[in-house]
């Protein structure tokens, strides 16, 4: 039986990493997995030997040469390809899990909303970057600007987070569209972490118990 592709997706400091943390920690132990599978935690960019090049040159470019809005879109196409086709389409069809922290809604969040490229365009790209495979479950941690940019402070920035507050909130507005256009599940991410952690494993259970339930 083909694995369960899970992943997590929100702006800038909206806890994705706290969460997919526990949620590695939590999932083994739950006993929503079949005893043969094992979870495998990923990321994008950087999901694959290959990824993790392209990441340094995405998020840190050598000197002062920014990738243009185009190079960049196809950078991580670039990535998500190899990502998808070396390590999460092979785990999937061996029954295994996966847990990512973003996919193809952050390209368009970012790349389509935040630097306004034709979503068209984008969208074509997702299709032969992705071959068809989407998320089983897409959780959107949903945390207003002015919170993600208090919880950043001081830290230091990538070429990315760099972009400022106006990036941001149409970064923002593109989470919220594409999570009523491909049904994700909405999280309210300005919350206690624990209190955030319990709803995240809830929604799971529902999520897969009802996909069980529909198995002929």
């Amino acid at each position: 039986m083909r694995g369960n592709f899970i992943v997590l997706e929100g702006i800038d400091g909206c806890g994705k990493s706290t969460q997919i943390e526990r949620l590695s920690n939590w999932l083994p132990k739950s006993g929503l997995m079949p005893k043969d599978a094992n979870l495998f935690v990923t990321r994008e960019p950087g999901g694959t030997a290959l990824g993790l090049a392209l990441r340094a040159l995405l998020l840190h470019p050598p000197g002062k040469e920014e990738p243009e809005p185009i190079t960049e879109l196809l950078l991580y196409a670039a990535d998500r390809a190899q990502h998808v086709s070396q390590f999460i389409r092979p785990k999937l069809e061996q029954g295994h899990w996966i847990l990512s922290d973003r996919f193809s809604g952050s390209t368009i969040a970012y790349q389509g909303y935040g630097r306004e490229i034709n979503l068209e365009l984008i969208q074509q790209l997702e299709s032969i970057a992705t071959s068809g495979l989407s998320p089983d479950i897409t959780l959107w941690l949903d945390l207003p600007v002015k919170e993600s940019l208090s919880r950043r402070g001081t830290m230091p920035q990538d070429r990315i987070e760099a972009e400022g507050a106006n990036f941001l909130e149409r970064v923002a507005n593109g989470f919220a569209i594409l999570s009523k256009e491909r049904n994700w599940v909405q999280m309210k991410a300005d919350i206690d972490i624990s209190d955030l952690s319990r709803e995240i494993e809830c929604k799971l259970i529902m999520h897969l118990q009802k996909s069980e339930s529909m198995i002929p």
